[in-house]
């Protein structure tokens, strides 16, 4: 088993590949300890792959895992940490945009006893309206909500020990609130600051559309982080409380009729409405909420699924290799 695992992503990337992997390369082979590197190619429609697969053909080091679509970046993470074998692992983005040259520091941080360790981009020399300004907010409500005292939570350069990063179920764009869910399990994390070097080829893949999902999905890992084992307590208090407030409205409309004898479905209709919504609406969320803590109890009986599905599986033996040579 290799100590550390490189996990990198590529989408349309034919114009970095080749630099990445030699850059990546070199610096591992400076840390003096066994290596892989897993590429995932996730559904690129350019050279991408047949690069990709020309690199693991020479190099036994090298995994390359192919998606048979484009599942997205969260997706293709996932994939690559589920076909790592690295004691540690350390993810990256394929743009060049994180410079390998850092790797050894993350790794020096995990060698310490973190258990994540995350990148910080300090400096950005993205856009200030529309990448910084909403990357600021975004990170800072993720902060509060969390309870992780980070400053970049959207950076995929990151470093996990494999008990941790194997122990978070990744799908939709989850991958940027990895530090997040791992605290939820105990994890110890620490931040690093990296450089944010500009794009040297390519296109980037994110637009102003990707920071508006982004709280949506703040408001997913809130839910998550405080009643992801207990959905009862959040639905169930909400309808607990519609059934009170309906019944005690349904209540009075009795006495008052009762004492006064007058028709209340005429007189105070809109009142006998909302008594009414409110019960309904407090029964189902009571039933909601047991629907839940059900899927909850199945997540934690099922069998493990993925959120991709794996084309193919590329690696060269060491036998082969030597063969080239």
């Amino acid at each position: 088993m290799p100590r550390y695992s490189i996990v990198v992503p590529f989408h349309n990337e034919e114009e970095n590949v080749t630099k990445l992997y030699d850059r990546v390369k070199d610096v591992m082979e400076h840390v003096n300890a066994s290596f892989e590197m897993v590429f995932v190619d996730d559904g690129s429609r350019d050279r991408t792959y047949r690069l990709l697969e020309e690199i693991a053909a020479v190099d036994s080091r090298v995994l390359l895992v192919k998606l048979r679509r484009n599942f997205g970046q969260t997706s293709a993470l996932a994939a690559g940490f589920d076909h790592s074998s690295g004691e540690y692992v350390l993810a990256m983005d394929g743009d060049l945009q994180h410079d390998p040259n850092e790797i050894p520091t993350f790794l020096a941080k995990l060698e310490e006893g973190y258990d994540v360790v995350s990148g910080w981009r300090a400096q950005r020399g993205d856009n200030m309206v529309m990448r910084r300004i909403p990357s600021r907010i975004a990170n800072w409500l993720m902060a509060k909500l969390s309870g992780v005292d980070i400053h970049d939570f959207g950076t995929t350069f990151k470093a996990y020990r494999r008990e941790v990063i194997h122990n978070i179920p990744l799908y939709g764009e989850m991958h940027r609130f990895i530090p997040a869910l791992a605290s939820w399990y105990g994890a110890s994390i620490c931040e690093i600051p990296i450089s944010n070097p500009a794009r040297e080829a390519g296109q980037s893949h994110y637009g102003i559309s990707r920071t508006f999902r982004v709280f949506f999905d703040l408001l997913t890992i809130r839910f998550l982080l405080k009643y992801m084992t207990r959905p009862l307590h959040f639905f169930g208090s909400i309808g607990a409380l519609a059934m009170v407030s309906g019944g005690g409205i349904a209540t009075w409309l009795l006495i008052y009729k009762l004492i006064s004898g007058h028709a209340v479905a005429g007189e105070h209709a809109p009142w006998f409405i909302i008594a009414g919504v409110l019960i309904l609406a407090g029964i189902q969320l009571i039933g909601v909420g047991l629907l839940g803590e059900l899927q909850v109890r199945h997540f934690f009986t099922q069998t493990q699924r993925t959120p991709y599905t794996v084309d193919r599986v590329v690696r060269m033996k060491p036998s082969e290799e030597s063969l080239l040579h």
